[in-house]
């Protein structure tokens, strides 16, 4: 149900793998969207940590496939670096170039390495009676660099991290909305003002589950990013 895969260390650690891929953005003739690398590289890595670290996981290393070309590497790097800055961590970065065989569009792929133990893993623990939201727009291409200021920054998806009254954080990937709120609830509607369906591509907002009683206090700190949701009966929608 989330986009990382788990596997087994001993009886109490967990081996974390988060990965993400970028097809047909950068600065080649034939991209789709035109970006310098290190900004492919920092919306690609920033879907990969927030993946591992939305379920609890600790950060450990970085792992980078180039298929643009080896000149590219320093600048797909710098903007891996830049989402460790922003999310404070400072870990090694590894990975690989294709330098053989030249592509007509740009390629990268992305894979954050932490570990978790098991009983802090935060999967399936939001109680029933929790509160939802979107923080962050779903966005997609051109409109992430356009619209900026609508996207959930890392500095506030750290803090989010760190509060006790927020139970689980789901980064909306490249199918919107409803598909990540279809994977917990079911075919169980919801009411919200943002498009449900819309691609959040490089995780550009999250759904959290948060105790009733600090609503307040998320609504501020969060600003115009908080979007609430509201659950519906299924005969009453």
């Amino acid at each position: 149900m989330r986009d990382v895969l788990c596997v087994p260390l001993d009886e109490e650690n967990e081996l974390v793998l988060a990965t993400d891929c970028s097809g047909g953005i950068g600065l080649k003739q034939d991209d789709v969207v035109n970006v310098p690398y290190d900004v492919v590289a920092y919306y690609g890595a920033r879907v990969a940590w927030m993946e591992l670290m939305s379920i609890g996981a600790t950060p450990k290393a970085f792992v980078l496939q180039n298929f643009v070309n080896d000149h590219a590497w320093h600048a797909l790097v710098a903007g891996v670096q830049q989402t460790m800055e922003e999310l404070q961590l400072s870990l090694p970065i590894t990975g690989s170039s294709e330098s053989n065989m030249p592509l007509m569009q740009s390629a990268v792929g992305f894979v954050a390495v932490g570990t978790v133990r098991k009983t802090e893993k935060r999967i399936n623990v939001t109680p029933n009676d929790a509160c939802w939201a979107v923080i962050g727009e779903p966005l997609v291409g051109e409109a992430v660099i356009q619209k900026k200021d609508r996207i959930i920054p890392l500095s506030l998806f750290r803090t989010l991290l760190q509060l006790d009254s927020v139970y689980e954080i789901i980064p909306v990937g490249s199918k919107g909305i409803w598909h990540e709120w279809k994977l917990l609830h079911g075919e169980r509607p919801l009411r919200c003002s943002l498009p449900l369906y819309a691609s959040a591509g490089p995780a550009t907002c999250v759904l959290i589950s948060y105790d009733r009683a600090q609503q307040h206090f998320l609504q501020s700190l969060a600003g115009p990013l908080f979007y609430p949701i509201v659950k519906c009966n299924l005969l009453s929608f």
